[in-house]
């Protein structure tokens, strides 16, 4: 099984393809992340648990 499928590949067995909408979903995933992160750091220094 193939991890990365390139667009001018042929098969059926990976698990991400090499789109704009894979690049698209990847990078919103880790903003949300990072912003998820941000909130617990913030929440922990307002509540006095850091």
């Amino acid at each position: 099984m193939k991890f990365v499928k390139e667009d001018e590949e042929e098969r059926r067995d990976y698990i991400f393809q090499k789109d704009e909408k894979t690049k698209f979903g990847a990078r919103f995933i880790i903003i949300v992340l990072v912003i998820l992160v941000a909130a617990v750091i913030a929440s922990g220094i307002h509540f006095e648990w850091f």
